[in-house]
């Protein structure tokens, strides 16, 4: 038929192919499943541990924090000589080294000597709080100090946390004002001796300066000069020009001088001036030489046509000679003009000479003058330089040596704190509810990779890499005479529209059309291959084809109990009786093919063995399949789960198509992928795997299909 022959949509891929191309992908949906499933593990765990945390980090002592500032203030100069101390921050490194003399023993002891008995008595009042009784009470406590500097920036912070909330701020004070000691002290008494040496060369180099200073500016007025440099620059300009008019107007003189040549050769050897381009083109001579051009065309015609005494050969005479007599008009006027341009020209090249001439004079004599005044100009700018020099020295240490003047103050004092710094409630609470949040989906995603038991569609159609043919509900609340017989008793319940869709998927899947056979197995007992059989064939049988069911679970027959059969005549009875094959095998007595409703027979497996392989491995028993392949529609074999016994796969080597069945949360992924991969090494299509035994909650969040729920709403009035 052709519904049957449909292909496998696109999205399965090939048999071949398949452990190849699969990818674990995983959506957001499977993520959900994934926590919502293992809520119950993982909740419990994510509260122990963040309510466990939360409470050790309240059970902390409360602290409280004081924080003073200081701040740098960079100078403008930075002039450092021998005996000079310079207390300025003037980059990164310095700073890092007052926060290591801050940070250092040194000024902690410091610090602590500087403490009156009455504010050392504060330093120890925590520890009062501790101290059992008889105990000895501790000694006074700077609590935890640190020091932080803003970046980029000259700021320095004192941070100070304590048990006791007068201490803190005491402690942090007390480093601001014992740093600044510390500064005063090591800078006063060494820049006395410098301060004297510096004034004195300071004067010297002072009147050194002016003198030198003088002298150049008498030179440079003696001499006219604004500046040296200024002045030879404006001479250069004035040369650099002079020279470029010059040779263009040389250039232009040359141009003009041939074409003069040209003009007086063509009149001496009797030529057409108008070969001449520039006569040529000259202006009106153009338009004058096409106008007689034209006449002498026009006369050329008429003469063919009119005498010579016509009166339009007269006017056209006449007009001849008037445009001939302004063409050389023209001519000569633009003759003349070439002459005129040739005299300016040369009166050009005479100027331009003198211009030079006198602009290189003037650039000689700026050179002479240029090494007396370079020499000059030298002297009063090295003692210019050295001047300002000491100077900037001499400002430094004046700096320096002011005490009130130290590149340090105190910018924010530290206050008493009026509540605990830590535990901090709002912290401690937004970090247990991060830790919750992480331990949860930490453990949750944890144990879905070590939890490799078949669960989802995602599990069937991305890490198996089969087909899912169907979801069918958990039928326990259902008795074994119904839930069997569900298609064949045309029952409205949920499960037995589950059947009909795995029905319709097993059409949709198959590549093979009437007759043909098909097995189903399961990788495990209790997954319920059996209950997936008995429906599929009766799903076939309610659809007109005529169905054969077997039992092929030969150690452990099933069949008949379900529908309430002996088990007398079946598979093994006829192989023990000489495994005829020729009549009526529908009807065959050995075989015993009992018809269960009107499309829907059963053969059974007669008896038990606990060593079937000599049928299942005989020829004879796939030429049975064959044969009745001709008797039925279709032919449906209920194999052992795989995982147990070999004789699914023996079965597999004869049987057209295969459909798996897997029970939610019962068997592992791994050992599926592994028996789906032996089947399809053995040539086997496999059709898709049915998911078994889902309730009907989990059927809604585990899967995309939502038929189960929406059955129940559509017909749940009517049942």
């Amino acid at each position: 038929m052709a519904d049957s022959a449909l292909k496998s949509p696109p999205s399965a891929p090939p048999p071949g192919d398949r452990d190849e191309e699969l990818v674990q992908r995983r959506t957001f949906r499977d993520y959900f499943i994934i926590l919502r499933e293992r809520i119950w593990i993982a909740l419990p765990l994510a509260l122990l541990i963040s309510i466990g945390y939360g409470y050790y980090q309240m059970q902390a002592p409360p602290m409280y924090y004081a924080s003073a500032t200081m701040q740098f203030e960079k100078p403008d100069t930075v002039v450092t000589t021998v005996g000079v101390v310079d207390q300025a921050v003037r980059s990164d490194l310095d700073l890092n080294t007052y926060l290591q003399i801050l940070n250092s023993q040194k000024l902690k002891s410091k610090v602590m000597e500087s403490f009156s008995p009455d504010e050392k008595k504060i330093l120890a009042r925590a520890g009062l709080k501790h101290t059992p009784p008889g105990g000895t009470p501790p000694g006074p406590s700077l609590g935890g100090v640190s020091f932080s500097s803003l970046h980029n920036s000259f700021l320095v912070g004192v941070n100070v946390s304590h048990e006791d909330p007068e201490a803190a701020a005491l402690v942090a004070n007390a480093y601001v004002n014992v740093f600044m000691k510390y500064l005063i002290e090591n800078a006063g008494g060494r820049n006395d001796a410098a301060l004297g040496y510096l004034n004195e060369q300071a004067d010297r180099l002072r009147k050194e300066s002016e003198a030198a200073d003088a002298k150049l500016q008498q030179y440079m007025k003696e001499k006219n000069l604004l500046s040296l440099e200024s002045s030879q620059n404006m001479v250069g300009d004035a040369l650099k020009s002079s020279f470029g008019h010059l040779q263009d107007a040389r250039l232009g003189l040359l141009r003009l001088e041939d074409q003069v040549r040209q003009v007086e050769d063509f009149k001496a050897k009797g030529k057409n001036l108008f070969e001449i381009s520039f006569i040529a083109n000259a202006p009106g001579v153009s338009s004058l030489k096409g106008q007689l051009d034209g006449l002498l065309q026009q006369q050329a015609r008429l003469t063919e046509r009119y005498l010579e005494k016509h009166p339009t050969m007269i006017d056209l005479a006449n007009n001849l000679e008037i445009t001939q007599d302004q063409l050389d008009k023209a001519t000569s006027l633009a003759i003349a003009a070439l002459y005129t341009q040739r005299d300016e020209a040369r009166q050009a090249v005479k100027t331009y000479e003198a211009e030079y001439a006198k602009a290189e004079k003037q650039s000689f004599l700026l050179n002479d003058l240029g090494v007396e005044f370079g020499s000059l100009k030298r002297e009063s700018d090295v003692k210019k330089s050295n001047y300002m020099s000491i100077l900037n020295r001499l400002n430094e240490t004046r700096t320096t040596t002011a005490i009130d003047k130290l590149p340090l103050h105190p910018l924010d004092a530290a206050n008493i704190p009026g509540s605990p710094g830590s535990p901090n409630k709002g912290a401690i609470t937004r970090t247990c509810v991060g830790l919750g949040v992480l331990i949860f989906i930490g453990v949750a995603v944890g144990l879905s990779f070590i939890d490799d038991r078949i669960k989802s569609a995602w599990d069937v159609e991305s890490f198996i890499g089969a087909n899912l043919l169907g979801i069918v509900p958990d039928l326990a609340s259902l008795k074994d005479d119904e839930k069997y017989n569900l298609l064949l008793n045309d029952s409205q319940t949920p499960g037995a529209e589950a059947f009909l869709s795995v029905y319709s998927s097993i059409k949709i899947h198959s590549k093979l059309d009437f007759p043909k056979s098909i097995l189903i197995t399961s990788t495990i007992p209790g997954e319920g291959k059996t209950l997936i059989s008995c429906n599929v064939a009766g799903s076939f049988a309610r659809h007109g084809k005529k169905t054969l069911l077997i039992d092929g679970d030969l150690r452990r027959p099933m069949l008949h109990r379900h529908f309430k059969q002996q088990n007398s005549a079946g598979l093994l009875s006829w192989f023990e009786n000489g495994a005829p094959l020729e009549g009526d095998l529908a009807n065959h007595p050995s075989l015993g093919i009992i018809k269960i409703s009107e499309n829907l027979s059963l053969l059974c497996s007669g008896g038990r063995s606990k060593s079937p392989t000599e049928l299942l491995e005989s020829p004879v028993f796939g030429q049975l399949l064959e044969r009745l392949k001709r008797e039925y529609d279709l032919v449906i074999v209920d194999s052992p789960p795989l995982g147990a016994v070999t004789d699914s796969l023996l079965i597999a080597e004869r049987i057209d198509e295969v459909v798996y069945v897997c029970r939610f949360n019962r068997a592992y992924r791994k050992h599926i992928r592994l028996y789906m991969r032996a089947l399809r090494n053995g040539k086997n299509e496999v059709l898709g795997i049915v998911l078994n035994g889902l309730s009907p909650r989990r059927i809604e969040y585990y899967s995309n299909y939502r038929y189960y729920r929406s059955y129940k709403k559509y017909y749940g009035a009517q049942s």
